[in-house]
This record gives C-alpha cells, sequence and structure tokens, in this order.
C-alpha cells in the first residue's frame, strides 16, 4: 500500500485547547463521521480510538498527542489530537509544529481557559490558520452570546460565528451556516442573527481587496465569492471561525469536517509558513516548495518507544517524497540512517505504506537515534528545519531505586521516557550526586513514575532535589601545601603554591582569557593559561626555574578541577575563578602525579578560602499569568519570595501578566502556591536566568545545613 495525496488535498490539523474541553472526543466523532471507523469511540468507556495508552484510562485525561487520519470529500486529513492539561503541554506544542491549521477546542460550560490562551498564542506566533470549536452546547446553561464575546475579548473581534445551533442545552438538534443569506434560520436560534452574519462575511472579505470595495459600495457579496475567499481569509487571519459542536451528540461535526475540507489550509497554500527562517548548510536560507518534485526534507516531531512495536518516530514530510528502504541522513549529526518500514498511524493501530509525500505523516519504525525536532533528508546539502521552541522543565524530583540493583534500568528507562517528551529532563548532578528529573509538575512527574514501572518494571523513591548553589570567590586569596608521606619504601612528595583570583564572566572563550592575563604586566611570563569553559576557569602556569617539572603542571591544573566539581565551601561547584601555580619543590625519586594532585587539591581550598568565598544562587525569570482579580495577592506574595518583578501586562480576556525575577530555592514549589492564590486558574513559565550572590544572612544557613564531606587526602 502507498500514501499518494496530492499536496492540495492534504490538510493537518491539531485539536488543542484546554482540559476536559472534549478534543478527543471530537476527534472520535470526525473519525466516526468520516467513516474512517465503523463506531463512534467513547472516552468514558475506553473505546476512544486516541486515548489507548494505559494511563490515559486509568487518569480519564490526554497525556500525549495521538496521530489520526480520515478521508472526507476528496480531501485526506491529519488530525493530531493533543492534550489539554498544562502538565502536559509540550505534546500540545509538538502537535502544533507539524500542523498548518490550530482548531482550538473550548468548552461551553467553562469557557476561556488557561491552555486555551496559551495554545492560541502558540498558534499565532507559529503563523497558523485556527479555528475555534465551541464543544458541549448540549449542555445546561449555556448563554451562546456571552461565550463568543468572551472569546472575542480574548482573541479577537476577527473571531466570528461561522454556524449556529437551533438552540443550545439538550433539546439542541441542527447548527445552520451563516454564510448563505438565503438560508431561513428559525426564532430558537440563541444569537443576533443578522449581526452574525454580517460579521462573518466582513472577516471574510477583509483579505481581499476587490471584494472588500464590492462589499463597501454595494453592501453585499455572492455566496460563490465568498466561499472562494475563506481559505485566504484564514491564512490572512482576518478570518477566525468558530463553529458550534456537541461532540458526544454528534450534532455540527459534519459541518465542521465539510469546512476542514473544503476550506481549511493544504501544505501548498500555507507554503509562506516555509519562507525564509530553513538554515542551509552553509548557514544561507532557502526557499522549500512543498512540491514532490523538491529534494525530500521531513522532520521528527514525536518519538515513541512502543512495547509491541518499538522505537516510533513521527514525521512529517515538508517537501519531497519519503520512500521505505532508503537512507536518510540526520542533519543534527550527520548520520546516516536506513529507513525499513513507513506506517500510517490510526492511534494505536498501524498500516504499512510504501512512501509520503508532502504534508504526511508517517511513522518511522525502528530506527535508533532520532530525536524531536530532528531534520531529515537524502542529502546532508538540505535546508535545516529550526527546532521547536518547548518550555524549560523546572519542576524537580530527586530520584533513587527501591531495589537495590535497578540503577541501570532506571537510567535506561528515564533516558527513553525523556526521548518521547522534551519537557523531560533527566540529569546526574554532579555537584549534589543525584539523579534528578525535571518536568512541568507534580502531575506531570507522577506520569513519569508510573510509566516507568509499568514499562521497565521498577520503582523509585522521589524526594526534593537540591538546589544547584555555586560556589565562587570575591577577592585575591593564595595557599600552599607540602603533601609529604613516608611509609617505607618509596615515599609521596610533592609541594604546590598557588594564588587565586575572581575570573569576570564576560570571558567566554580561550581567547578572551588570555588576552585577559596578557593584558597585565605581572603575568608576561606566563608559560601557558588553558580556559574551561564549563566553570568559567582559568589555570595559569607561571613557574619558573623548574619548581615545578613540566610534567607534573597537568597533575597539579588536574588536581584544582577536582576541587571545582568538590566545592570548599558548602560542597558546590566552583565558578568563576582562575588559579595561578607560581612556585613547588618536588623530589627526584618520590614525587608523582598522584602527590602533585593531592597537593593542588590542599593548596586549592586553603587558597580558597582566603578569598572571601561566596555563594551563588540560581535565579529564575518568572512569567506568571493570572486573571486580574488575583494580581494585587500575587504581586503581594512575590516579595515574600525574594522575587523582583520587573513589568506587567493586560491581557485580552481580563487576565494580567507578571515578569518576575526570584531565586529557584525561593519558588521550587511556586505551583501549588500559585494554584491556591488564583484559584486554580494561574499558571506560569520559569526558566534559568543567570546566578547572583546569596544574601550573607541566607548563605550561613545554607552553609550551617551542609555537612562536608572530609576530604579523603586531607592530612
Amino acid at each position: 500500500m502507498a500514501v499518494k495525496h496530492l499536496v492540495e488535498n492534504v490538510r493537518d490539523i491539531a485539536l488543542v485547547g484546554h482540559r476536559a474541553a472534549g478534543k478527543t472526543s471530537l476527534a472520535d466523532a470526525l473519525l466516526f463521521d468520516a467513516h474512517a471507523v465503523d463506531r463512534l469511540g467513547s472516552v468514558d468507556d475506553g473505546t476512544s480510538v486516541a486515548d489507548a495508552d494505559a494511563e490515559e484510562h486509568k487518569h480519564h485525561f490526554s497525556i500525549d498527542t495521538h496521530v489520526l487520519h480520515a478521508d472526507h470529500d476528496g480531501k485526506h486529513l491529519n488530525i493530531l489530537d493533543a492534550p489539554g492539561s498544562p502538565d502536559f503541554i509540550g505534546a500540545a506544542l509538538e502537535a502544533l509544529a507539524a500542523v498548518e491549521t490550530a482548531v482550538i477546542v473550548v468548552s461551553a460550560v467553562n469557557g476561556v481557559e488557561a491552555v486555551t490562551r496559551k495554545m492560541f498564542a502558540e498558534a499565532t506566533a507559529l503563523g497558523l490558520s485556527r479555528a475555534i470549536v465551541v464543544n458541549k452546547l448540549d449542555a445546561d446553561s449555556v448563554d451562546l452570546p456571552s461565550l463568543v464575546e468572551n472569546i472575542q475579548a480574548s482573541f479577537g473581534k476577527n473571531c466570528v460565528l461561522f454556524n449556529v445551533p437551533d438552540r443550545t442545552g439538550p433539546g439542541m438538534r441542527e447548527i445552520y451556516c451563516l454564510l448563505d443569506p438565503k438560508q431561513i434560520l428559525p426564532p430558537s436560534v440563541p444569537v443576533d442573527v443578522a449581526r452574525s452574519r454580517s460579521a462573518l462575511i466582513e472577516a471574510v472579505v477583509e483579505s481581499d481587496e476587490a471584494l472588500l470595495e464590492k462589499y463597501l459600495s454595494e453592501g453585499k457579496v455572492t455566496l460563490a465569492e465568498l466561499e472562494a475567499d475563506i481559505s485566504r481569509a484564514l491564512e490572512a487571519g482576518t478570518l477566525i471561525p468558530i463553529f458550534c459542536v456537541s461532540a458526544k451528540k454528534d450534532k455540527g461535526v459534519r459541518e465542521l469536517l465539510d469546512a476542514l475540507a473544503r476550506y481549511g489550509l493544504s501544505p501548498a497554500f500555507a507554503r509562506k509558513r516555509l519562507d525564509g527562517f530553513q538554515i542551509g548548510h552553509n548557514g544561507s536560507t532557502h526557499q522549500i516548495e512543498p512540491t514532490e518534485q523538491e529534494e525530500f526534507v521531513g522532520q521528527v516531531f514525536k518519538v515513541v518507544n512502543d512495547k509491541f512495536v518499538g522505537h516510533l518516530s513521527f514525521v512529517r514530510v515538508m517537501a519531497g517524497k519519503l520512500q521505505h528502504n532508503h537512507n536518510v541522513v540526520n542533519l543534527r549529526n550527520g548520520q546516516t540512517l536506513r529507513i525499513g518500514h513507513l506506517l500510517e498511524a490510526q492511534g494505536k493501530a498501524t498500516t504499512q505504506v510504501h512512501e509520503a509525500g508532502p504534508g504526511d505523516i508517517v511513522a518511522v519504525a525502528k530506527v535508533e537515534g532520532l530525536e524531536i525536532g530532528d531534520t531529515i533528508a537524502y542529502t546532508n546539502h538540505a535546508p535545516k528545519l529550526p527546532l521547536p521552541h518547548f518550555p524549560a522543565p523546572m519542576f524537580g524530583l530527586a530520584i533513587e531505586p527501591k531495589t537495590r540493583g535497578d540503577e541501570q534500568k532506571i537510567s535506561i528507562g528515564l533516558h527513553k521516557l525523556a526521548s518521547e517528551d522534551p519537557t523531560v529532563k533527566v540529569t546526574h548532578d554532579a555537584q549534589t550526586h543525584e539523579l534528578v528529573i525535571s518536568g512541568v509538575s507534580q502531575l506531570h512527574l507522577d506520569i513519569i513514575r508510573e510509566r516507568l514501572k509499568a514499562r521497565f518494571g521498577v520503582e523509585v523513591n522521589t524526594k526534593e532535589p537540591k538546589i544547584p548553589y555555586r560556589e565562587t570567590i570575591q577577592g585575591d586569596g593564595a595557599g600552599d601545601h607540602k603533601h609529604k608521606k613516608q611509609t617505607g619504601g618509596r615515599g609521596q612528595f610533592a609541594e604546590v603554591h598557588l594564588r587565586i583570583y575572581p575570573l569576570s564572566r564576560e570571558i567566554t572563550t580561550q581567547q578572551q582569557c588570555e588576552e585577559q592575563f596578557a593584558n597585565k604586566s605581572r603575568f608576561e611570563k606566563l608559560r601557558s593559561v588553558h580556559y574551561d569553559p564549563a566553570f568559567n576557569f582559568a589555570f595559569l602556569d607561571h613557574t619558573v626555574g623548574g619548581s615545578i617539572p613540566t610534567n607534573f603542571i597537568p597533575a597539579v591544573e588536574k588536581g584544582c578541577k577536582e576541587m571545582l566539581e568538590r566545592g570548599v565551601l558548602a560542597g558546590y561547584r566552583i565558578q568563576d575563578c582562575a588559579v595561578e601555580v607560581h612556585f613547588g619543590k618536588y623530589h627526584d625519586v618520590d614525587s608523582s602525579e598522584a602527590a602533585f594532585k593531592t597537593a593542588a587539591r590542599l593548596a586549592f581550598k586553603k587558597a580558597f578560602m582566603t578569598a572571601r568565598p561566596a555563594l551563588l544562587e540560581p535565579i529564575v525569570k518568572l512569567e506568571i499569568t493570572t486573571p486580574s482579580r488575583y494580581t494585587g495577592a500575587v504581586l503581594g506574595d512575590l516579595p515574600t519570595k525574594r522575587a523582583h518583578v520587573e513589568n506587567q501586562d493586560s491581557l485580552p480576556g481580563d487576565m494580567t501578566v507578571i515578569y518576575a525575577r526570584a531565586p529557584l530555592a525561593e519558588v521550587a514549589k511556586y505551583a501549588a502556591q500559585l494554584g491556591g492564590m488564583t484559584q486554580g486558574q494561574g499558571s506560569y513559565a520559569m526558566e534559568l536566568s543567570h546566578y547572583e550572590m546569596v544574601p550573607a544572612a541566607v548563605q550561613q544557613q545554607i552553609a550551617s545545613r551542609v555537612q562536608l564531606k572530609k576530604d579523603e587526602d586531607e592530612e
């Protein structure tokens, strides 16, 4: 079997929005109405085509983006059903990266919510066409006019009703399109029909100057003229249609399906999205044409490690044709990979295909080494697509195995799970010696723990991770140490004299570091300068007369670097300093690399403690979004966290965004605290900004809590 879709007939669509808006029920209804499945799936009874994961059945909400497809009215629709919980925002963002159209689903009961706003903003930033689906209109006490006002206040007046129900509530029966002025609507329609129809027509004609001029001069346009202009209006963003639906009652679904097929943007129509941002192998920009005649270029947007199928990489074909049994190049690392099997996915079910063209979404089976965001092509001269943007995972837990001996299993399992989710990060903290898993929230990491147990058979204990403080110095210092041991036979002898200096954070390269010391006359006879950007550390060899033989200088540097990892003041890694070895002594027989490493470590400790040592703490940027009525509470709480508020903006829909910086230690548990202040309606993004000196009182508290390990070589 082969996938053979003309690019003009492909529609790539992501269903996004807040949790419980009914996206998965809508996806099931779209498949059913398009005759892609034989029965209407249900989230409630576990028969949904999309939510087929064990954790999704258990929790009754989507965790991953599910890939679906249907053919309708001569068009092929790739439908990505994305999760709506803010805890799984990464999966929703990866879906948006693979489509031309974002269908933003809004619950008629709950209205515009936090993730609704986030998805609309992300879709806008990506240049996608947008449509809004108001779902659950069969619920009691739905006020459609107020809901439309809320949508327009949040997203703009170009959000206009495309169709309307005969009524809302359990008695809802029919959906009527507003395009045709000749269609007579019943008096039970819950909106002002004339006003809604005028708003729709104006949004459509605004994208076409000639049609707009005709409408303004004659006061009318034909239905054919309107329909011919809808796709252009969607692309231009002058039209963001609002569709009325009850997915569970299968009302309005067929009308939505018809509109997506008839007016939705194909990859060919939306080629402007591919203009000028692709970077070629030589740094140039390159225009990608979404045609079969172009050189093949595709991007991995989703990765799954399936227990039965194995490793699956979902690829959106941007240009050219991807064929099975063909080699491709991963432009991230230049690795050549063999594509054996191509699969078309319908939830968990897959069907083998032989090729995929522009706009098609297929899974590559059993090809290791592909990551989310990777560009693949037939040659390494193809343009490299930009990586999707994902929020940095800031909620961390330190983990350890419940059963001794499971460390390797845990490491393998966590790294596989992290490869599936760009908002999961697994690190081994060299300072705290902890394995730390970071994600978006507590729930996010709870799901990771459940999957670790279900897929890899291992359980873990968790605890709060230690804050990754850093150590530095504020002044110059000096220290020396003579290491001498005689226990029979060959002894150990080394003497090292060091000076230590602060090093500016503006230095980032070896050349800058060399220039820093070349400008100082006292360093004219420096023998060498070694710069390590990982610690912003410089090692200066300023010995003269062979006081330390050249072959032992690397051991001195190694001993100093070991102390950078271990820390001196409170056991945290050290940064922003330069060490100068200027004198030493050796013994022809008893000196060795090990002896000089030991002497260097202890000389470094002494020098460090004379140079006004200090702790640095991580400062994070906070972007807090809250309903405006809670702004005062949030602003009043931030100073208690040593936060500095930098700015705040008003958003549509009576929302406020607050920009602040705060120590990570003070906001590590901010998710729960913000939820309590805002009745669960606040959200925030957090990313590392920089490191800053810890206040003296706080530094004393931290140092007093830390039990330093004695250096095993300390005498």
